[in-house]
């Protein structure tokens, strides 16, 4: 299988994207200084313009086809992490209920959750920043708490200006 990468700017540095030629597979802060070449790609341009959208502070309003090379289980916590409305937030625990419900178990561990999400290849698209440890404290994302807080910051003073 062939892997596509792009690389593009933001306010919080430079992300790399890949795709596999239709979706994209990943999308990461680069903190390395090398700009490798990039490809040009449909999903690469929807994804840039998604990026350029949220970080306007608007909730862009389509979505990016998406196939991240993931467990069943991380597909099944990153599809509600995916439905965490722009703004808000949830707790690893609240995620691991909503899970345990569904399953009609007793209980999941917000550590499963936590696990799950370390290994989210779509950051900002899956949105895992919008996840906090109980009573909202920032907790574990790969991309630095700095740029967590940053964008939760972002997110809430949007979303109260509309």
């Amino acid at each position: 299988m062939n892997e596509y990468v792009h690389y593009c700017s933001c306010p919080l540095g430079k992300i790399r994207m890949t795709s596999d030629g239709h979706s994209l597979t990943s999308l990461k802060f680069d903190d390395l200084p090398v700009w490798e070449a990039s490809a040009d790609l449909p999903v690469f341009d929807q994804t840039e313009q998604w990026l350029n959208l949220y970080f306007q502070g608007k909730d862009p309003d389509f979505d990016i086809q998406v196939s991240p090379a993931i467990t069943p289980f991380q597909h099944e916590v990153l599809s509600v992490v995916s439905s965490i409305p722009y703004g808000t937030t949830m707790t690893y625990g609240q995620i691991a209920e909503q899970i345990a419900s569904k399953r009609g178990i007793r209980k999941l561990s917000a550590q499963a959750v936590g696990n799950a999400l370390s290994h989210n290849p779509v950051w900002l698209i899956i949105p895992c920043h919008r996840v906090v440890g109980k009573n909202g404290e920032l907790t574990g994302y790969a991309g630095g708490l700095d740029r967590k807080a940053f964008l939760l910051k972002m997110e809430q003073e949007n979303s109260r200006s509309k």
